[in-house]
């Protein structure tokens, strides 16, 4: 189906917020308790909204490392301007939210797509014959189609939904991996990998008696190229890597060592989770056998993601769970399924998660994503800078590729009393373990401070960080 073929609205319109007249005369949203005043809404449904004249102002500190060109091609405030919970407050101060690596905030556009959606062509898919089940069903589909665009990929049916890059890799670990791993058998997993990224191996490892071998780290944070190639072997099955590590930043070279694994045979998955949302991803380029995402590191719902696979390896994947949707027939005698990618789809999908991510790709790829990049690592450089002015504080990983994620130490205090010092003064960072027990174990540590950086973060909000962190140290 086109999206011609829309009964209720253009599907480019509820993809970019834009709300069919039905909702008219709804109420507004009304302002949070606690919060600063909401933004004037868009002129143009599903328009990036133009940044306005800028006061008289000292210099943007950024300003010497930032593209040449004027006017920039893209700036923080065409975003801002867009996401309403950026102008709330925490504790009486304008939220500083520097939490992205766990999720992002929301734009309008999605917000009011889920709303449009709720609100006028709630249904659900693929097994109705009136209008709405139609209209509810194409607008799945577009949105599988958007995400295949998104990703570079070749055919929309090579994208698989699910929950988010957890549940696409336990997918693989449990359909692809249960029929192609045996005794024997290797996993490579970089030391620097999320939780979601190894356990799974793990758990399927166990079944098939196959090993989970770790790939070491450099003092950097960049994946020992050497130590990899060393362990890549007629025995290696599957290479599963990062695009981008949630806690040291680091961007490996994903397309030559993807390469190198394809020499011995060994299929190549991606966990695209960090990366998404801060440069364009192209798979087949990459040449990845599987890519996955999650929806809400990339402006999205919860509760959405997608599995890209190649479509010899997908068509050759069994049901990992049965139910509604993935079938042709059922009887107690014999069973036939759907084709992929239905066939790993069982159930309900989360259909207006689906009408949110494609909101947000629409709302993300309105931009030029090159001058989003290229914005994220000078603000990550001024980050870097700044940051190095703050007494006893050590920065975790110094990889040359690498995304704004800033995980530190702060001599003399403990990571959780630096993010609730932080959130006094309405800075939101995460501390922990981020999942990644293994990279920061790689630094002798158990617990260290995050602060992630996105599109609509601004060099003054770094600023925050650091003044705050300052304080923190001259008072004890």
């Amino acid at each position: 189906m086109t999206t011609a073929d829309v009964g209720w609205g253009d599907v480019r319109d509820l993809g970019t917020g834009a709300l069919p007249e039905a909702t008219a005369g709804l109420p507004e949203a009304t302002q949070l308790p606690g919060t600063a005043p909401l933004p004037d809404p868009a002129p143009l449904p599903g328009t990036a909204r133009m940044p306005q004249p800028a006061p008289s102002t000292p210099a943007d500190p950024l300003a010497a490392t930032l593209p040449s060109t004027e006017p920039p091609s893209f700036s923080p405030e065409l975003a801002r301007l867009d996401v309403p919970i950026l102008h709330r407050l925490v504790n009486g101060r304008p939220l500083v939210w520097l939490d992205n690596g766990a999720t992002t905030q929301k734009p309008r556009q999605v917000i009011e797509a889920l709303a449009g959606f709720y609100g006028t062509a709630n249904s659900n898919i693929h097994r109705g014959a009136h209008t709405m089940a139609r209209e509810a069903t194409e607008m799945y589909e577009a949105g599988r189609a958007a995400v295949a665009r998104f990703l570079g990929a070749g055919s929309a049916d090579s994208i698989v939904f699910v929950r988010g890059t957890t549940e696409a890799i336990n997918l693989v670990a449990q359909s692809w991996g249960r029929a192609n791993l045996g005794p024997g058998d290797d996993v490579l997993v970089p030391v620097l990998e999320h939780h979601s990224n190894i356990v799974p191996w793990q758990l399927v490892a166990k079944e098939t008696r196959a090993r989970v071998v770790p790939v070491p780290l450099r003092p950097d944070g960049q994946i020992d190229l050497d130590g990899y190639a060393d362990l890549l072997s007629m025995r290696t099955r599957l290479v599963a890597l990062s695009h981008a590590s949630n806690v040291l930043g680091t961007v490996p070279p994903v397309r030559e060592m993807t390469a190198l694994a394809h020499r011995y045979g060994a299929k190549v998955l991606v966990d695209g989770a960090q990366a998404v949302a801060h440069f364009p991803v192209d798979v087949q380029d990459l040449d990845a056998d599987f890519y996955v995402f999650s929806g809400h590191k990339l402006f999205a719902p919860t509760g959405i993601g997608a599995l890209y696979a190649k479509p010899d390896v997908l068509g050759g994947m069994a049901p990992w769970q049965g139910g509604g949707n993935m079938i042709e027939s059922v009887d107690f005698a014999r069973t036939t399924f759907a084709p992929v990618p239905h066939l790993l789809e069982a159930g309900t999908g989360h259909i207006s998660g689906v009408v949110g991510l494609l909101a947000a790709l629409n709302w993300l790829t309105a931009f030029d994503r090159n001058a989003v990049a290229a914005y994220e690592t000078a603000l990550m450089t001024h980050a870097q800078q700044a940051l190095a002015t703050v007494p006893g504080l050590t920065l975790l990983g110094s990889a040359p590729d690498r995304i704004g994620v800033l995980t530190f130490t702060l001599a003399g205090h403990d990571p959780a009393e630096i993010a609730d010092r932080l959130d006094q003064d309405g800075i939101a960072v995460r501390a922990g373990h981020h999942c990644a027990q293994p990279a920061l174990a790689h630094y002798g540590l158990t617990s260290a401070t995050r602060a992630s950086l996105a599109l609509y973060n601004t060099p003054e909000e770094v600023d925050a960080l650091v003044a705050s962190l300052l304080g923190m140290q001259q008072s004890g």
